[in-house]
């Protein structure tokens, strides 16, 4: 049989794609990757990267608040959005630049194109019309927002690529969903000063993480000043004659804002990649279906990262693509470790987690003890700021380890990247206990909560 163009290909320069294509072609095999966008995917050039730099800037407002309380005089401060966009883009090129000249110097084949499959071994590069063959296939095409096209007026909104490159910061806008982009762009419009509403179809933001995290961030975002409405949908959105949006809630209400950012959750990015030409089967969502090695139902196509709609985080798309090496090309099987993953959500005050949730833990363990401590971060004292920071452990009473770790303040996504590896060591409460605190700092709570707050006994809490 002849000898194929490349041992892998990659469809998707994101960081799931990258990260495979660099390290194969590192190991010498003959590696190509296409993309049609820009090297980097989400995270780097409309995700994680560039929305961190936004949080920062959105924390200066509360800076020069705290400013005095430490005997600072601060003049008149004013804030110009075209330079954040500016100073963005150019840190994202950068990025870019870096990802693009690693997988350079490893020598792999770099297509500046949309791809699509055309049989199970043949990829067509849409720019130039050649066709390219590939003994093993990875698609790493990631996801992208959900339009929600069923809604009349969402061709008025725009969603969080859009944030990223308006032409002006907007007076108002009002941001749709409760998950963690959207709570994280309310906090960072509200920073920047922009009268900001939520609007959630749920009983509280963040389904899926732990009720005291949602609680305490709730309350402390309507304290900033931001309208959170839940329970509630938008009906429809109209544009005015002026430019503004009005955007019309299911219960009758009407917003008008400039801006209506929709954060309705993400979809997997398979549309026009020519699966059914090579067999390879997707869910009712569109996410390309994997066993536990990230192998379709076609044994030498794999995929990786958001496409399917696993874990949506940028460290498990990498973390995906180490062990789709392993398995490939080390004769090494290995399955990726969804277990204890490590999280943040970049909100004001940002939250730090790590394992199981206080519910999640009651069903899997029954008896817990929980423990936790709200109280002032010590940097809010001298300026009087009220808002409070939050800090949680759940232990299983029979093994006694640590099975939730979960915080809301300054630097939570920090802590929360140390109590990872505590966790995944499985340690137990009592090397908690043993560990000497650093003071004084927030974190040394976590050391230093001796006595149960209340217990958990199978299942429920107990009085």
């Amino acid at each position: 049989m002849a000898t194929r163009d490349y041992d892998l290909f990659v469809i998707g320069g994101g960081s799931g794609g990258v990260r495979a294509a660099r390290l194969a072609g590192g190991m010498g095999k003959r590696v190509g990757l296409a993309e049609e966008y820009r090297m980097g995917g989400t995270c780097v050039i409309r995700g994680c990267v560039p929305k961190k730099l936004f949080v920062y800037a959105s924390q200066f407002s509360e800076h020069f608040e705290d400013a005095p309380g430490y005997g600072w005089t601060v003049a008149e401060t004013s804030f110009d959005w075209p330079t954040l966009i500016a100073n963005k883009d150019r840190e994202v090129a950068r990025l870019e630049g870096l990802y693009r000249g690693g997988l350079e110097k490893n020598k792999v084949e770099i297509h500046d194109t949309r791809a699509r499959l055309v049989s199970p071994h043949e990829i067509l590069l849409e720019a130039s019309g050649r066709t390219v063959t590939a003994d093993q296939i990875l698609i790493a095409t990631g996801g992208r927002p959900n339009l929600h096209e069923a809604l009349d007026g969402h061709e008025f909104c725009i969603t969080s690529n859009g944030a990223f490159s308006l032409d002006a910061l907007p007076k108002a806008i009002i941001v749709a969903g409760g998950g963690y982009i959207a709570v994280e762009f309310a906090n960072i419009f509200h920073g920047l000063g922009v009268e900001t509403t939520l609007v959630y179809r749920g009983q509280k933001i963040l389904g899926g993480f732990d009720d005291d995290l949602r609680d305490h961030l709730q309350q402390t975002m309507i304290a900033k000043g931001i309208n959170v409405i839940c329970h509630q949908i938008f009906d429809k959105v109209e544009r005015r004659a002026d430019g503004r949006l009005d955007a019309h809630l299911l219960n009758g209400d009407m917003l008008t804002a400039d801006q209506v950012m929709l954060a309705l959750g993400r979809v997997p990015n398979t549309g026009g990649l020519g699966l059914d030409h090579a067999g390879v089967h997707t869910d009712i969502l569109g996410a390309i279906t994997v066993d536990d090695y990230s192998r379709t139902n076609v044994d030498h196509i794999w995929a990786v990262g958001d496409v399917t709609n696993r874990v949506q985080l940028t460290p498990v798309a990498i973390h995906e693509a180490m062990c789709f090496l392993e398995t490939a090309f080390k004769g090494n099987p290995t399955k990726p470790d969804f277990e204890t993953i490590a999280t943040a959500v970049f909100s004001q005050p940002e939250i730090g987690t790590v394992g199981l949730t206080e519910e999640q833990a009651a069903e899997r363990y029954g008896d817990l003890e929980i423990y936790k401590a709200t109280f002032r971060p010590m940097h809010h004292v001298l300026p009087d700021r009220q808002e409070k920071m939050l800090v949680k452990l759940i232990v299983d009473v029979q093994s006694r380890v640590v099975v939730g770790a979960h915080m809301v303040g300054p630097a939570a996504g920090e802590m929360a990247q140390l109590l990872g590896i505590s966790l995944k060591a499985r340690c137990t409460k009592e090397h908690f206990d043993a560990t000497m605190a650093v003071h004084p700092t927030a974190a040394e709570e976590f050391v230093t909560m001796y006595e149960p707050t209340y217990r958990v006994k199978s299942g429920k809490k107990a009085a």
